[in-house]
């Protein structure tokens, strides 16, 4: 991108970086610690869910279904809380179990299935990848602590360019249908993060007519956000297994979700819906260690919550909450940063991450010179597999946390911190 700082004659240049350099200064004696590094719920959002600790006493039914849920036994979860994440989905109770609160836990330990016991009857992962090295994609910029887990076990995370309709579905297809090496795809299919983008229906379609060359291939379906909506004109992702029966296919896709930025993060539903064999085969290893799960707490979310027009009147108000703050972000950057051409930004209508992109070569020194100055943020090339932006230039912004006033001073210190960085790149290219 070309900025008004490279159009500068060179002692026009040095006076700016000068005036800039006394801004930050005077930014570093506001001794600022504010903390953006994660996308986490505001207390506010959290506060929402108060009523659901309620719904449980020590004289409610706990019989759900036939099902004890405060006894051991059915590990599959609760059927009314099965029933409500599988309306969530738009999928069949059937195809889902519920385990703990975090889907990504959940998410890991499918990856480990795969890599220890092999996925439906084929060879152990872990047993392949001691002839040859095998291959996880991961649509860049993306979600680092997806790529930890792929990389943790011992794939080796290839990244997969992201576009505005979703990840580049002709390298997807290259490396998926020409390549037996690579066994997974990790996917945020709605309000991506960070970079806001929903996939288009012809790449869902593209994703679910894919032929794999691996047979224990499969795309990791985190569709994380997909209640997460911030306008009355959210964006629309076709679902994926009806996708999948139209293309003919079967076994190729887990789908995840969870109500951690739903209900309370810490404490909450995550599931995974698969095909018959691919759930059966999750089943068998699941039941290793999974006598049963946290069955209270789904048990409290369906009394609750009920179903998903339930959820969505919930994420209404959550809305009502994060949707300023994404106000906020936009009227700040383009307040700062927009006449400058230094920088671009997305502009989400719901998940909880703005994606920022800089001049090449400054992400890393704008968020250690925003460090510097009290704001905290999600550290350079995080959004690339081991750390490695190729460009240096995205930057995850997570507004959600922060009250308005504190996300403000962020924003002020972080658009200071773009200008200074910006002007001083143009200066060291002369």
């Amino acid at each position: 991108m070309s900025s008004v700082y490279e159009s500068m004659t060179t002692e026009q240049l040095d006076d700016e970086i000068a005036q800039l350099e006394g801004e930050v200064e005077k930014l570093r004696a506001r001794g600022l610690k504010l903390d953006m590094t994660r996308g986490k719920p505001s207390p506010e959002q959290v506060d929402l869910s108060r009523p659901m600790l309620d719904v449980l006493n020590s004289t409610s039914e706990l019989i759900d279904d036939g099902v004890d849920a405060g006894n051991y036994g059915c590990p599959d979860g609760v059927p009314s809380a099965r029933r409500l994440m599988a309306d969530v989905l738009g999928v069949s109770p059937e195809s889902v179990i519920l385990g703990g609160s975090s889907s990504l836990n959940i998410m890991n330990d499918v990856v480990v299935h795969g890599w220890i016991h092999g996925v439906q009857g084929h060879e152990p992962q872990a047993l392949q990848a001691q002839r040859t090295s095998l291959k996880f994609l991961c649509p860049s910029p993306g979600y680092d602590r997806h790529f930890a887990v792929s990389a943790s076990v011992g794939f080796e995370n290839v990244p997969v360019r992201m576009t505005a309709d979703g990840p580049d579905m002709d390298e997807v297809e290259r490396l998926v249908e020409g390549d037996p090496t690579v066994k997974g795809i990790w996917c945020v299919p709605k309000y991506s993060n960070p970079t806001g983008v929903t996939y288009a229906d012809e790449v869902v379609r593209r994703f679910a007519a894919l032929k794999p060359a691996a047979p224990d291939f499969r795309i990791f379906w985190d569709n994380a956000y997909i209640v997460h909506d911030l306008t009355d004109e959210p964006d629309q992702l076709l679902e994926v297994f009806g996708a999948i029966a139209e293309a003919g296919n079967d076994d190729l896709v887990y789908e995840f979700a969870s109500t951690s930025k739903v209900t309370f993060p810490g404490s909450g539903i995550a599931c995974v819906a698969a095909s018959p064999a691919d759930l059966a085969d999750l089943r068998a290893g699941f039941g290793i260690e999974r006598v049963c799960s946290d069955k209270l707490s789904q048990l409290a979310h369906a009394r609750w919550l009920h179903d998903a027009a339930g959820v969505r009147a919930h994420m209404a108000d959550q809305a009502r909450i994060l949707r300023p703050r994404f106000e906020l972000v936009e009227s700040k950057l383009t307040e700062g940063l927009a006449d400058l051409g230094c920088a671009t930004w997305s502009h989400p209508r719901g998940g909880y991450f703005v994606s920022f992109d800089g001049p090449k070569g400054s992400a890393k020194a704008i968020v250690a010179l925003a460090a510097e100055l009290g704001v905290k943020m999600t550290g350079a090339g995080a959004t690339w597999p081991g750390g490695n932006d190729p460009d240096d230039t995205n930057i995850r912004i997570a507004p959600s946390y922060p009250s308005l006033e504190d996300l403000g001073g962020a924003l002020d210190v972080f658009c200071a911190c773009v200008r200074l960085v910006s002007a001083r790149l143009a200066r060291k290219a002369r």
